[in-house]
């Protein structure tokens, strides 16, 4: 009964800090994109989204050289393995991007609740998990919640609310995948985080390239700026750490629960954007300051 009993304590603690720590990247990586995408006029989502891809591989890399973290090296079955976490991994990234850039935050964050009831029927499709009538009831309450606030938006932007579903179906497949795939006999959470990025770097490249992103974003005119080189950093390793955080919150807990951690954070969202709309010469730093 004492090793169980070890066991259980711990496992309380990292669901708990998993969330949170989801809950928490989440929310910064959001208001640096906005502001980024925004406040600066930065040009290229896809690029922002390629920079975040880029430092997933760096700290990953160096952390397997340096023995911190272990994951096992490319064979011809890693591809095989991953499917179709990849092709999720990218849309989901790039869906956010352009979505955030469309709508105000509190609209974005009311739209994004529809990845809840995604989540719990994916899961039920996917991984065989069944829920009780309570739990259901709950995720439609809040969906209904999210269409009569949907509805009362005076802002109507159809390009917006299509890549935020889009961003919603993604961000749930790539959940349940996640949680289907990420068997530490196999790649483990850090060999899923890795080879995604390394996988649809080269692509999302190509395909920023082909459309003129890039090269509107090597011609944006801040990048002289010290302030929007820094929040540029800091955003491609807080999208590193949002990464990092979904395996973990998934591991530890369910797809499920961090889509509702996604939605619990509508509160704080909301009132920074309140806050940013009467006054837009509030630099990031001082919104974050009032969390």
């Amino acid at each position: 009964m004492t090793p169980a009993g070890a066991e259980r304590l711990p496992s309380r603690a990292a669901r708990l800090l998993s969330a949170l720590f989801y809950g928490a990247c989440s929310l910064f990586l959001v208001l640096l994109n906005k502001a980024l995408l925004t406040t600066y006029g930065f040009p290229s989502p896809i690029v922002l989204g390629i920079g975040q891809m880029a430092a997933t591989i760096m700290i990953l890399y160096v952390a397997k050289l340096n023995k911190i973290i272990h994951f096992p090296d490319f064979d011809k079955r890693i591809p095989v393995k991953l499917f179709p976490l990849p092709l999720l991994y990218v849309g989901n990234h790039l869906s956010g991007l352009l979505s955030t850039g469309k709508l105000s935050l509190p609209m974005f964050t009311v739209l994004r609740k529809f990845t809840i009831p995604l989540t719990l029927l994916l899961e039920t499709i996917i991984l065989g998990k069944h829920y009780s009538l309570d739990i259901v009831a709950s995720v439609f309450t809040i969906v209904l919640g999210a269409v009569v606030a949907a509805g009362s938006d005076l802002a109507f932007n159809l390009e917006g609310y299509i890549f935020v579903f889009l961003n919603d179906i993604f961000t749930a497949a790539n959940g349940v995948y996640t949680k289907q795939k990420m068997d530490p006999k196999e790649l483990g959470k850090y060999g899923v985080l890795f080879y995604n990025a390394c996988f649809m770097i080269i692509p999302t490249f190509i395909i920023s390239v082909s459309t003129g992103d890039f090269q509107q974003a090597t011609e944006f005119n801040q990048w002289k700026n010290v302030l929007f080189i820094i929040q540029f950093l800091l955003s491609c390793f807080l999208g590193y750490l949002l990464m990092f955080a979904t395996v973990l919150c998934s591991h530890y807990n369910s797809p499920l629960t961090t889509a509702v951690v996604g939605a619990i954070k509508v509160q704080g969202w909301t009132r920074i954007s309140w806050i940013s709309m009467t006054d837009r010469s509030y630099p990031l730093a001082r919104l974050l300051a009032m969390l």
